[in-house]
């Protein structure tokens, strides 16, 4: 006779919810992130439950002194309990929040996230797994809207975001609380929580009893109201989606977006909230930047990972480089005379060649033609610096890159991107533009020294 299996009502939940929202397949190895708190002790026994291959993982802080010791040795009996894999780290919470100048909490939060993810990497784990159920999802709200976060900020937690899944997003934290009672589940106490000095707790213990006071199904309200804002994001985003295709232009030297163009956009405010806030863009900053159309150009706007500038009638927005990538590019780069080719920073290429009767000069902007006898080696590949001048081909007087630059109509972010081939103190070769008049291919010229600038050919 066989034997039927019947599943708790909850179980199935959790099981019919991961598959409906696709968090990850049954065979998937699973990263579960627990503190030893009710939520993430039931997340632990809904997967051991479900037949899911998964591991555990636990931070201490440090922050609550024996008690933090403690959930960390609570954590690893119960990774003893599923015979699962069990990782655990020690962080100096409050001395990096400290060295990082934010708060506690925050330190906590992104040193949390980054070993998760260097965990889930080294340890081939499919998905990292939270316990946030649908009461976290109102907090959160709340949290939102006190804070400036556009409509992003009231879609509430999503069931996943990247690497990241949160499987109890389908009930509340009255349902877990009987499920773990109804299962003699044990778990730890955070003493922290019933603290009213976080925002999130006086949230939890201040504000939302009185919404339910008013109205004792406000959670389930509240958590119908998120999915459809989440849902009326979505047509949202394909709105700015495509004004971004409309109005933004890609090239090597960034993001172009003329003024005009944002300008017209109704609302502009909001448009340009959602246009610029990806790239690390606060209201007040983006407030700034609307002001300052008609100033003249050269205003430098920062995030902390874009720089926006404005140039003439467009802004240019580039990502920050880092502190590598900007050694290399203010470094003078040595090239000796037996060298054929350089590929970093720039890929070109050096050939020498005998003159003759019919010798045709490429005219190419990609090309310059030199006179090797002329040339002193090493030569320098450098960026260009205040001072600098040359004689620009077909001229016999001196003129300063600045002024070419101004005259050749470049943007801020060209100027920088510009390459100068240097011999001694001389420009033989401002790169893909304009050679130096001294240096150019006469009659008396025996041998040429030609440079070719290989674009998009750079490994």
């Amino acid at each position: 006779m066989n034997k039927k299996i019947y599943l708790c009502p909850m179980l199935q939940e959790f099981k019919t919810y991961i598959a409906d929202q696709n968090l990850f397949n049954p065979a998937d190895r699973i990263l579960l992130a627990v503190s030893g708190g009710i939520d993430s002790v039931v997340m632990s026994e809904l997967f051991h439950r479900a037949g899911y291959l998964f591991g555990i993982a636990h931070c201490n802080f440090g922050l609550r002194g024996m008690e933090s010791d403690a959930d960390e040795t609570f954590v690893e009996k119960l990774a003893g309990k599923y015979k699962v894999p069990f990782y655990t780290k020690r962080f100096l919470t409050t001395k990096d929040a400290k060295g990082k100048g934010i708060s506690i909490q925050m330190a906590a939060r992104e040193l949390r996230y980054q070993w998760f993810e260097e965990l889930r990497l080294k340890e081939k784990y499919h998905s990292i797994a939270t316990a946030h159920h649908l009461d976290d999802q109102v907090e959160t709200f709340f949290i939102n809207l006190l804070r400036s976060t556009g409509i992003a900020g009231f879609h509430g937690i999503l069931p996943r975001q990247g690497n990241l899944v949160r499987p109890l997003l389908f009930t509340y934290r009255e349902s877990i609380e009987g499920f773990a009672r109804k299962h003699k589940l044990i778990f730890r106490e955070d003493s922290s929580n019933l603290e009213t000095k976080y925002l999130r707790n006086k949230i939890r213990h201040e504000v939302i009893p009185f919404f339910r006071e008013l109205n004792p199904a406000f959670p389930h309200i509240l958590t119908e109201t998120i999915l459809r804002m989440r849902e009326t994001e979505v047509v949202f985003r394909k709105s700015i989606e495509a004004t971004k295709k409309k109005i933004f232009r890609n090239d090597k030297n960034g993001m172009h977006i003329r003024i005009e163009d944002l300008k017209k956009l109704t609302p502009v405010d909001i448009y340009a909230f959602e246009l610029l806030s990806p790239f690390g863009f606060n209201e007040a900053v983006i407030r700034d930047i609307l002001h300052s159309h008609d100033d003249s150009s050269g205003n430098f706007f920062y995030s902390s990972t874009h720089r926006l500038i404005k140039n003439r009638e467009e802004l240019i927005l580039n990502p920050l480089p880092d502190k590598k990538e900007s050694s290399l590019k203010n470094a003078g780069i040595s090239i000796p005379e037996n060298k054929k080719e350089i590929r970093k920073p720039i890929h070109l290429s050096f050939t020498i060649t005998a003159t003759i009767k019919r010798f045709v000069i490429d005219p190419s902007k990609e090309i310059a033609n030199l006179d090797l006898r002329k040339i002193v080696f090493p030569l320098i590949l450098r960026r260009w610096k205040k001072g600098d001048s040359f004689y620009p081909f077909g001229m016999n007087k001196k003129k300063k890159l600045s002024d070419y630059f101004i005259d050749s109509k470049l943007s801020i972010p060209e100027k920088e991107n510009t390459w100068l081939l240097c011999s001694g103190t001389h420009i033989l070769w401002i790169v893909g533009y304009r050679i130096d008049h001294r240096f150019r291919v006469t009659s008396q010229t025996k041998e040429v020294f030609q440079v070719r600038w290989l674009k998009g050919k750079n490994r």
